[in-house]
């Protein structure tokens, strides 16, 4: 199985500077393919009880973004971290939020993103299907509007013309 961001793309999606993600390829060389590899495998766990997981390529853009806010998080402890650094901790919410994501995916009831279901799934989001219906002409709700402010006029007590 392939890590759904090389490290390439993944240079181009995450906040992390190219030099702090070279400095980590010349220390470490494949940890970065590593660690992306590792959590591209630990999102499909995560979904694949609900979801199509792991994806084919073209892979969905909010599972990479996910892997990349992820492997992005990792590279800043690899290098170390201030920790009175102010960018580590808007990092470090960047990780969360998407952890969060993902854990609200793998929702059955309450899951929101859109990705493609497992074969014979029919719990999910898809698209196309009519939420709402009603044989009523659409100047019938104006009509209801008209009928509620007379009933209100009338419960004041005065004379309105």
């Amino acid at each position: 199985m392939t890590a759904y961001l090389t490290a390439s793309e993944f240079g181009l999606l995450s906040l992390a500077p190219q030099s702090l993600l070279d400095e980590i390829e010349d220390a470490s060389a494949g940890w970065i393919d590593a660690q992306l590899e590792t959590q591209s495998r630990w999102i499909d766990a995560r979904l694949s009880k609900r979801y199509a997981a792991p994806f084919e390529s073209p892979y969905p853009e909010v599972v990479r973004a996910w892997l990349a806010r992820l492997v992005t998080f990792r590279c800043y402890l690899r290098r170390g971290v201030d920790p009175t650094d102010a960018q580590m901790v808007e990092i470090k919410a960047d990780r969360e939020s998407a952890l969060l994501e993902i854990l609200e995916a793998s929702n059955l009831e309450t899951g929101l993103i859109e990705l493609p279901l497992r074969e014979g799934e029919g719990s999910g989001i898809s698209r196309g299907n009519t939420m709402a219906y009603s044989e009523a002409s659409p100047y019938v709700g104006f009509d209801v509007q008209a009928d509620a402010g007379r009933d209100e006029d009338s419960n004041r007590g005065g004379t309105f013309t």
